[in-house]
């Protein structure tokens, strides 16, 4: 085994709203291309944020997805959607939605009603996954992958534990389903713990400080809301220290596909003539209404 270094460092830049609730900046796009984080084709962080209480819940309204899928982690807050093939639910601290838009949907989403009357704080990640040219007009379904259910891999402290979202981590499978290899863990981790992670080194990797500091193999530190991306090719292991208790870091991982992107708003193809027929089957209303 030979250790993975890390190749890019970034803290937050510009934050914008994705309708009135989600205060996001993205970590995949200008400084990091998006073919060098393939399959992860963009990533958006909304960093903690205090909500106020209000009635009426804040949200994005009705939009359309085609040709990639979104995974939604909840890490502060409570999310709802629904969509316009009737779906419909809520994800809390430590859940995660994985949607699979496909041959394309329509959907919202939402503070949670009743947490919106509460407010509080609200910190959460997107994740936008490239779908194989050959899995782009797949029907459109969701995975529900709640805390509570996941695949749980306690460390040697049996106190930290990894928590097994998409992929495998040392023979423990998670739940969810994916359509090209990936794997994504929530690493719980409490202080002077350590974690080691081994991934093919042509898979693009990365990992993002959710709250805490860690120290990666001997030297690097890395503080909450950090994102940081491994080089390729010259290791394939790494390791994540806690430095202070109750650290959390999502672990990204994933091959590459390697095939053409033709990319416009919320639609993910290979090439303009398929975004064209996107816009038309949009257009037309055979993604369905809301």
């Amino acid at each position: 085994m030979k250790t993975r270094n890390i190749e890019k460092i970034m803290h937050p830049g510009t934050f914008n709203w994705v309708g009135d609730a989600f205060y996001t900046t993205s970590f995949i796009v200008g400084e990091i291309a998006r073919r060098r984080m393939d399959p992860f084709f963009a990533l958006g962080y909304n960093a903690d944020i205090e909500f106020e209480a209000e009635e009426i819940p804040r949200g994005v309204g009705a939009h359309p997805h085609k040709g990639f899928e979104t995974v939604t982690l909840a890490y502060k807050g409570k999310i709802a959607h629904k969509d316009s093939r009737g779906n419909h639910g809520v994800i809390g601290e430590g859940d995660v939605q994985w949607m699979t838009a496909g041959a394309g949907i329509i959907h919202q989403e939402y503070h949670e009603e009743e947490w919106s009357k509460q407010g509080g704080l609200f910190q959460m990640v997107q994740i936008w996954m490239n779908l194989p040219a050959k899995d782009r007009e797949t029907t459109p379904h969701y995975q529900d992958l709640l805390y509570k259910e996941m695949t749980k891999v306690v460390l040697e402290d049996e106190v930290s534990y990894i928590n097994v979202i998409a992929g495998d981590y040392k023979g423990n499978k998670g739940k969810a389903t994916t359509y090209s290899p990936i794997n994504m863990y929530n690493a719980y981790l409490k202080k002077g713990v350590k974690a080691d992670f081994q991934f093919p080194n042509h898979y693009n990797t990365a990992i993002l400080i959710i709250e805490g500091s860690v120290k990666v193999n001997r030297n690097e530190i890395l503080d909450k809301d950090t994102f940081a991306m491994f080089e390729n090719e010259n290791g394939d292991t790494f390791i994540l220290e806690a430095l202070t208790d109750d650290a959390l870091v999502l672990v990204l991982s994933g091959e590459p596909l390697n095939e053409p992107i033709a990319h416009y708003g919320p639609f993910v193809m290979n090439t303009q003539e398929q975004l064209v027929k996107a816009f038309d089957e949009f257009k037309a209303g055979k993604f369905g209404t809301l």
